[in-house]
């Protein structure tokens, strides 16, 4: 008994009856203004009713705002599960504006079918209700009530299972949509991916540091590590509000510094970081400033800044070679350094594999795949086995 009398009490029920009303106010009012009830046989007047209705429904439909307007109004009042399984965009084709025509007139056929139904039910029930034509009839008036009820819930379902299907988003809305999820997704990692890069090395020099001038104990080496962990700390903030800019949406203003990208013309300061927190860095850089796309150099500098911090945390105080070059179309990135204890860390570097890594060489391999490249990093017996990072990236992005 709940179940039938539940859906009776809901909200939605009776929101979407008035949305069922709409249709068939509308049939009533094109009714009254043509063909008009005087003098005419039902069948004739059925027949001009209809007609006048489905031509003004087809031309309200070939206005593009129309899918739009029904769209909003379905999602106020068929209280569907799910917003977006109803479109509120305009149409923008021919199909659109088929589905929105055929919308439109089956809204004003159930709509009419339901009104008719509760203009002649409800006067039934009522005149049972109160026993007129002999109380024998009354055990009848729940039934009809219950039924006019029901029919509203039916009409209410069938309604909305009308708005997805003929209103819901196009196979072109629902590709638009995903892709831009896709982007949405992307947009986070890369911000994720920053943050890791700028932050998790401002945090290594610090600590590289902070734990040098506290060993070494000499009053200059101090106020130098001081100042190293200073100026460290300045990119980090400049780096987090620039980031925090992007995640408010922001229009990022052209002039501060905290929405300057960093890019290859800022990697010197970067190796002047790592040499005064006790790596020396021996950098050659073949290709000159200003010569890469923005988000290319952009992306090269937080590659070398993650190579670079690895060697720090990893193997402090070993020399970090640093090579950057353009050939045959791609620019190669390598940054290389020893492993301390002839090779004992490597597993440590990054879980010891190209194929594994920590979030940092995980950060390095989406970028290089999303600009189209490549990218390994693991001890090479070669190298006498040293920690190599290898990136090459394509100058035509994208191919």
């Amino acid at each position: 008994m709940p179940r039938i009398i539940a859906p009776l009490l809901a909200g939605a029920t009776y929101a979407r009856l008035l949305h069922l009303l709409v249709g068939w106010i509308f049939a009533g009012v094109v009714l009254m203004v043509y063909p008009g009830t005087y003098r005419k046989g039902i069948g004739e007047i059925l027949t001009a009713s209809i007609a006048v209705d489905v031509l003004l429904l087809a031309l309200v439909a070939l206005v593009p705002a129309a899918r739009r307007a029904e769209g909003v109004q379905a999602r106020l009042l068929l209280v569907p599960e799910r917003e977006e399984d109803i479109a509120t965009e305009p149409s923008r084709s021919w199909a659109d504006r088929r589905r929105t025509a055929g919308w439109l007139i089956g809204r004003v056929v159930l709509g009419s079918a339901v009104g008719f139904g509760l203009a002649f039910g409800l006067p039934a029930g009522y005149e049972l209700l109160t026993g007129a034509g002999g109380w024998w009839r009354l055990p009848f008036a729940p039934l009809v009530l219950l039924g006019c009820g029901w029919l509203v819930i039916a009409a209410g379902h069938l309604q909305l299972a009308m708005a997805v299907t003929l209103l819901g988003p196009s196979p072109a809305e629902r590709l638009a949509e995903a892709e831009l999820r896709a982007e949405r997704l992307l947009e986070r990692n890369r911000l994720a991916r920053e943050l890791h890069d700028s932050i998790g090395h401002a945090l290594t020099v610090t600590v590289v540091q902070a734990g040098a001038a506290r060993e070494v104990g000499d009053p200059a080496f101090a106020a130098r590590a001081l100042e190293v962990i200073e100026e460290t700390g300045r990119r980090a903030m400049e780096d987090l509000e620039r980031t925090l800019v992007l995640l408010r949406e922001t229009p990022p203003d052209a002039g501060g510094a905290a929405t300057e990208r960093p890019g290859l013309g800022q990697l010197p300061a970067l190796f002047d970081t790592a040499r005064a927190a006790g790596s020396p860095v021996d950098a050659r850089i073949e290709v000159a400033e200003g010569a890469l796309p923005g988000l290319l150099s952009r992306e090269s500098y937080r590659i070398v800044q993650e190579g670079v911090t690895n060697a720090l945390k990893y193997a402090p105080g070993e020399p970090v070679e640093v090579r950057i070059a353009v050939r045959e179309g791609w620019l190669e990135l390598l940054c290389s350094n020893r492993l301390p204890g002839g090779g004992s860390s490597a597993r440590a570097h990054g879980n010891s594999g190209a194929g594994k890594g920590g979030k940092g060489l995980r950060g390095i391999r989406e970028r290089a795949t999303l600009l189209g490249g490549r990218a390994a990093a693991g001890p090479r017996a070669e190298d006498g086995g040293r920690w190599v990072l290898d990136v090459s990236l394509p100058l035509r992005l994208g191919s």
